[in-house]
């Protein structure tokens, strides 16, 4: 079955700023980097002797999402005016991340979107914004988009998405090609410079993308510890995947921990959503319910177990924040 390709042009948001001439200005990309590290005084690790640190890679960019900058890094590099062709779901950051940064700096994109059913309905939230940021969004059914890691499936829906013969930059769901993979690596290097006190580095886990160039950038003593999201048990086999694909073998010391996804992707719990609730409150801090709650709940849990030592600090990287946005 044909993709169905989103009918309405792109119009950009009211709040983008306009030309004369009706064209949406380029905004200048400023990416804070390094990205700052925040303490806080939380009681769920506190209680056991655990310091929790915040990597705050939510705060790198105002429009680009988290980690979602560092794995765009490299399709900024090698875009060079052709169209970007990327895959998610209807509430993917990972869409969003890819529109902004192509009004940003001034190339197409093209979103393939997981769900048929969705081209006949009104846009939700995430998708509205990307299609407000200039992105063409083309859907198709969930069977095909399944099958997108078979080469010959993944270049039809490419053609069909941006056109033939056009010459695009293809970036997987997630973002999590090689070149993201080793991008990533710079945050675990962030992050090896404080390795006499952060035994251990964790982050939320989708694709595992950034956890294999994290534990890949990190010192050796270091532990990376990814907290999938989505359930299944794969992840594990995909990050070495990653690594092998990046780096030609596995790098660092990293493990993943399945035991808190409350259910899959983008699903949740009354137990995850007090904690989440919990944790604004005390801290005035807005927490992502999709990657950053499932994160700093599993590492709670994991710190009352005994799993990190008494007397160290543990870095949590925040990889973005919550949306649609208070």
């Amino acid at each position: 079955m044909s993709p169905h390709p989103d009918p309405v042009p792109p119009v950009p948001e009211p709040s983008v700023p306009r030309a004369r001439d009706g064209r949406a200005h380029r905004e200048p990309v400023r990416p804070l980097l390094p990205s700052p590290v925040q303490e806080l005084r939380e009681p769920a690790f506190e209680r056991y002797g655990v310091r929790l640190l915040l990597k705050r890679d939510d705060l790198i960019h105002p429009d680009i999402p988290g980690n979602k900058w560092r794995k765009l890094a490299p399709v900024l590099q090698e875009a060079d005016g052709r169209t970007v062709v990327t895959f998610g779901g209807a509430w993917s950051n990972h869409l969003r991340a890819t529109a902004a940064t192509g009004r940003l700096l001034g190339f197409p994109t093209v979103g393939v979107v997981r769900g048929e059913e969705l081209a006949g309905r009104p846009l939700n939230p995430s998708l509205a914004r990307c299609r407000a940021d200039g992105m063409r969004l083309v859907f198709v059914s969930r069977s095909r988009y399944r099958l997108r890691g078979d080469p010959a499936v993944r270049d039809a829906l490419v053609a069909e998405a941006a056109g033939p013969g056009r010459p695009v930059r293809v970036v997987p769901e997630g973002g999590s090609d090689a070149a993201a993979v080793r991008a990533c690596a710079v945050l675990g290097e962030e992050l090896a410079t404080l390795r006499e006190s952060v035994p251990a580095v964790a982050v939320a886990c989708g694709t595992g993308g950034t956890l294999a160039g994290l534990a890949a950038g990190l010192a050796p003593e270091q532990e990376a510890v990814g907290v999938a999201v989505l359930k299944g048990g794969f992840l594990g086999a995909q990050v070495a995947a990653h690594q092998r694909a990046a780096f030609g073998g596995e790098r660092g010391r990293w493990t993943v921990e399945d035991g808190f996804h409350h259910g899959g992707y983008a699903r949740t719990s009354p137990e995850l959503e007090e904690f989440a609730a919990a944790f604004e409150q005390r801290h005035g801090l807005g927490v992502e319910r999709v990657y950053v709650a499932k994160l700093l709940h599993g590492l709670a849990a994991l710190a009352a177990d005994g799993r990190f030592r008494r007397g160290t600090a543990l870095a949590a990287v925040v990889t973005g924040r919550p949306f649609p946005e208070a």
